[in-house]
């Protein structure tokens, strides 16, 4: 591996900002906040304080300059000192866009008041009414029935299956939806051909390899809903397999990006398996009782919810990660902070750009943003050919590795 100051100042790969009205990042900011504060105010009954200061907050994003937290708000300190990276007063265009966005999430609990120290709205998830809705839908119960079917297939093959539904799952994003579609339209095909990096052979040998060194796997969850459930069930597939000893599954601590699984959605998802019928049944009753027995272990790491790329995650978290056998990244806000936010030759080797973690690495991400790393020179010529937005659109998905 080459480590060093080089990779973990992107080596020379520029840091996506947003202001660029051709790019993706831009189009987040004008076409998918605007709608998502809609969304927040049509479901929640806020009153006249707080929508001015949703609206106030829209306002400053794309006409003003970037505003600090009060020094009285819940986690001042942190964004105001050890996360703060020179960047108020800005241009929220012209601040890296991971970092920007980041504190678009952080500013919607404070125009909320979701950490006030009274008032009506401390600790009501904005987002909960969507991503409930979505864990109820009709379709989910069809999607759980599946499992039944794998019961008969040998362990390995329950196991790629069930990785399969944890990548694809990652299209259930209510944030990406937004602006997407709802996912199911025939551009997001779940194809073999859209899978553009595919190290799923190494990814066997390293759960195959952890299991017999009877090892902890860390899973670090994207969203809630529909894919949580599917991530869900293949990490009971791994401690009943014994491709794991124990989990430590890792979850935003408080309400981030639209969907972003926190431990309250994990015990939604755990209650609605626990409630199906057949295997999606079972399996909820078995991660219960592993929750109950430390075999599945919840984290809520602040770090979680930072502005930063995980190259600066400090040493606590570094101890977690350095502690398994093997990581799970799964989504593509955990891939941005993996590799970094930055203009990558999608050549670059996925192993140069994570060289700098704690140990045995993989991304299980379908692509909705424009970072990629790890592709071969004539795939790349190949999809840039299409003429697609395919890093952006949610049709491609890869499994990536890192020993």
């Amino acid at each position: 591996m080459d480590g060093g100051e080089g990779i973990r100042n992107g080596g020379g790969a520029p840091v996506i900002v947003s202001n660029d009205p051709s790019a993706f990042p831009w189009s987040v900011w004008h076409h998918r906040h605007p709608p998502l504060v809609r969304r927040i105010e049509e479901r929640f009954p806020y009153g006249p304080e707080h929508r001015a200061a949703l609206e106030q907050l829209l306002d400053e994003t794309l006409n003003g300059r970037i505003e600090p937290l009060p020094s009285s708000a819940r986690g001042a300190g942190l964004w105001n000192g050890r996360w703060d990276r020179g960047h108020y007063g800005e241009r929220w265009a012209d601040a890296p866009f991971l970092w920007a966005e980041s504190y678009f999430y952080r500013r919607l609990q404070e125009a909320t008041g979701y950490f006030a120290a009274d008032g009506p709205w401390r600790g009501i998830d904005f987002f909960a009414p969507a991503k409930r809705a979505e864990l109820s839908g009709d379709a989910v119960g069809g999607e759980l029935a599946v499992l039944d079917s794998l019961c008969a297939r040998p362990a390995d093959a329950r196991t790629d299956a069930l990785l399969s539904g944890s990548v694809w799952g990652n299209r259930a994003d209510l944030g990406f939806q937004i602006t997407a579609g709802d996912g199911d339209g025939p551009s997001q095909r779940q194809t073999e051909q859209n899978l553009i990096a595919d190290d799923r052979t190494e990814l066997r040998a390293l759960l195959t390899e952890t299991g017999q060194q009877r090892g902890r796997l860390v899973f670090v969850a994207d969203n809630a809903g529909r894919e949580l459930l599917w991530d869900l069930v293949l990490i009971d597939q791994l401690l009943t397999s014994g491709q794991a000893a124990d989990v430590l599954l890792h979850l935003k601590p408080h309400p981030y990006y639209v969907s972003d699984a926190t431990p309250e959605d994990l015990l939604d998802c755990l209650r609605r398996l626990r409630g199906e019928s057949g295997a999606a049944g079972e399996a909820g009753g078995r991660l219960w009782r592993a929750l109950a027995e430390g075999r599945l272990v919840p984290r809520a790491h602040p770090f979680s919810c930072a502005p930063l790329p995980y190259s600066e995650m400090p040493d606590d978290l570094r101890a977690d990660f350095g502690s398994a056998s093997l990581t799970l990244m799964k989504g593509d806000l955990n891939y941005r902070r993996l590799v970094g936010d930055r203009l990558w030759p999608a050549t670059t080797p996925f192993s140069r750009a994570t060289a700098y973690f704690p140990g045995p690495v993989a991304a299980l991400r379908t692509l909705k943003s424009e970072v990629v790393t790890g592709l071969g020179g004539t795939l790349l010529e190949e999809l840039e050919a299409t003429g697609e937005d395919w890093r952006t659109s949610g049709s491609y998905a890869l499994v990536q590795v890192r020993f």
